[in-house]
């Protein structure tokens, strides 16, 4: 089995132009008619990104140089399947080179997925994402052999746990560079074959009709201000009967009903549609999917979103009402998160 190191856009478009037909170990991925259509525009687009972000992007540019100050080292050992993915250990590196690395990674910062423990640097996220993660877990089923894309796939937390369940090919889309750039970081040290995080928005990827057996897409929908279009981009790209994990904020009770904050949720600016799990199901229904089933909910808690010395920014604590904790500082209700499993129906 070949083994592959992304460590730039450059990267993963050299692997993309040379190395696809001969993966053979990804069920002839290279013949795929639907890989065959998508390919070439999906080359020109990462060019393009690669060239904005190098040469346009002042950003991108100061996050360019945080990787370039990484240490070459190569971990004695990786494990991502545990809560806090383990990347080397502390022995690997002398002191100088332990230093340079936790300074780029301060670099990269706010770290708002995780946690990870990179050689032996304890890099503790905003959000506990192993939380999450072990609500869903059990409910994902088998992934062996499948093509899954991860929508706003942040610095790869839930794709490298995922690789444990040996997929054929997993793909995340992640628009935010401090983010993308921590899985470019993280991937300088992790092999995994077939996992690429793309600087993409969902409408950005190439239709890819009929491709992905299973879509998560976590954390997104909220932030969408056409719900339901977001769920149709999903569902063309799924096969019939593909499954779509979905995570999303939620309006307790039962009327089929959602919320629309007037100008900030938990002082997010970026928040449209927060709807109650009836309507959530009416939305996804609508949409194309069938079998839908919410798997757990629950209230955000500190002890999964909360401040840490990797993200100087403010957490949870901040976003709620002081005397009252079960109202945001707006006075809408806390925030509270249903995931939904959904099956995209027949064409």
């Amino acid at each position: 089995m070949r083994v592959y190191r992304l460590r730039s856009l450059a990267e993963v478009v050299q692997f993309l132009l040379v190395d696809l037909h001969a993966m053979s170990h990804l069920e002839d991925l290279g013949n795929d008619p639907v890989i065959g259509t998508f390919l070439p525009e999906l080359i020109r687009l990462v060019d393009r990104k690669t060239a904005e972000i190098s040469q346009q992007n002042k950003k991108g540019r100061e996050l360019e140089g945080a990787l370039e100050d990484l240490p070459r080292a190569e971990p004695s050992s990786v494990d991502a399947n545990r809560d806090r993915i383990r990347i080397g250990a502390a022995g690997d590196l002398d002191k100088s080179s332990k230093e340079a690395l936790f300074n780029a990674l301060c670099r990269l910062k706010p770290w708002r997925k995780g946690p990870f423990d990179v050689f032996g640097v304890a890099l503790d996220s905003e959000w506990n994402s192993a939380i999450k993660w072990n609500r869903l877990a059990e409910h994902l089923g088998p992934q062996r052999g499948k093509r899954i894309l991860d929508i706003g796939a942040s610095n790869g937390y839930y794709m490298f746990r995922m690789a444990a369940r040996k997929p054929a090919l997993i793909i995340g889309i992640e628009p935010h560079l401090n983010y993308y750039f921590q899985f470019l970081a993280l991937s300088r040290y992790l092999t995994f074959t077939s996992l690429y995080n793309l600087p993409l928005k969902l409408e950005e990827l190439p239709a890819l009709n009929g491709c992905f057996d299973t879509v998560l897409c976590m954390g997104i929908l909220y932030h969408r201000r056409s719900p339901l279009d977001t769920l149709l981009q999903i569902r063309e790209r799924m096969v019939p009967g593909g499954q779509l994990v979905l995570e999303t904020l939620v309006l307790e009770g039962e009327n089929e009903m959602a919320l629309f904050p007037e100008k900030r949720y938990a002082k997010m600016k970026n928040v449209f549609f927060i709807p109650t799990v009836a309507c959530l199901g009416h939305w996804l229904r609508r949409t194309g999917f069938q079998d839908v089933r919410c798997v757990d909910i629950s209230k955000t808690t500190i002890e999964e979103q909360r401040k840490t010395a990797w993200i100087d920014t403010q957490s949870l604590e901040d976003f709620l009402d002081p005397e009252d904790p079960a109202k945001t500082v707006e006075g809408y209700p806390a925030p509270m998160r249903a995931m939904v499993l959904a099956n995209a129906a027949d064409s």
